[in-house]
């Protein structure tokens, strides 16, 4: 499976480093047509993309690290996610315990530099790539390395406009949700209104029955009592009970009288008879 994946990416680099070098010798040919020709040399200035940057890295950090090698024009930053710097400012605020305020500097993602001569920016992308961007021992940026690339045909223009961009998508994103949330907010007050208006014209009803008294009423005992005499076969069982009951005392009164021992209990308790 390794061998699968690693096969799939060195295929999917394969067409890019293709195109790279396609670009490089095209750029070398006019070049050598421009010097063949006995022309004036035309200075053409490339610009360089920095893909990463480390915190407290700032434009004038990288005037001060590649004027070295040349001279350096236009520098544009670009800030991190507002979200993003909004969650990192927390975490350093809860970090604290919010008893100190922390000072939070803002970060960058990624970087454009412009340089006058493009031969120039081609050898510092090729030569810095991968390596530390700091050369002293104290520097803060000693163990971050250079991630440098040389942007074939891209001028400064085309950074302009693709920025403009991007800013007008985010605006128009942002009007969208604006105008999604009021069109929530406007479907609910209206939904809010139009119960009250149902609310009211019930309350204003006098023929509409008031509902505030119809309810049930657990039955009374007496009620129950009178519901369960009221039953078929239950009076025939309540009066079959009554006159067992009287003749079990009849009983008792004739063995007195006639000195007979009175029947057992078990003798003189016939089988009641239950109905249904």
């Amino acid at each position: 499976m390794e061998a699968e994946e690693s096969e799939k990416e060195a295929a999917e680099q394969e067409p890019l480093e293709r195109r790279d070098r396609e670009q490089e010798t095209e750029e070398e040919q006019e070049e050598s047509e421009e010097t063949a020709g006995g022309a004036k040399k035309r200075v053409v200035p490339g610009i360089v993309y920095l893909g990463h940057i480390p915190p407290r890295f700032r434009p004038l950090h990288v005037r001060n690290l590649l004027s070295a090698y040349g001279e350096v024009g236009r520098i544009f930053f670009q800030l991190e996610v507002g979200f993003v710097r909004r969650k990192k400012k927390s975490a350093a605020a809860s970090a604290t315990g919010g008893k100190k305020r922390v000072k939070y500097s803002k970060d960058y993602t990624e970087g454009w530099v412009e340089f006058r001569d493009k031969r120039v920016a081609k050898r510092v992308a090729t030569s810095l790539h991968n390596t530390p961007m700091g050369a002293r021992r104290r520097s803060p940026f000693r163990y971050d390395l250079w991630n440098l690339k040389y942007l074939h045909r891209f001028t400064w223009s085309h950074l302009s406009e693709h920025l403009a961009f991007e800013c007008q998508v985010r605006r128009q994103r942002l009007s969208a949700e604006v105008a999604q949330a009021k069109c929530e907010t406007d479907f609910y007050l209206r939904s809010v209104e139009r119960g009250k208006q149902r609310f009211l014209a019930a309350d204003r009803d006098s023929t509409r029955p008031d509902r505030s008294w119809a309810f049930a009423q657990h039955p009374t005992e007496q009620e129950l009592r009178a519901w369960k005499a009221a039953r078929p076969g239950v009076r025939e069982r309540t009066l079959l009970v009554n006159v067992q009951d009287q003749a079990r005392s009849n009983r008792g009164l004739l063995a007195k009288i006639f000195g007979a021992a009175p029947p057992s209990e078990s003798m003189e308790e016939p089988p009641l008879v239950r109905g249904p």
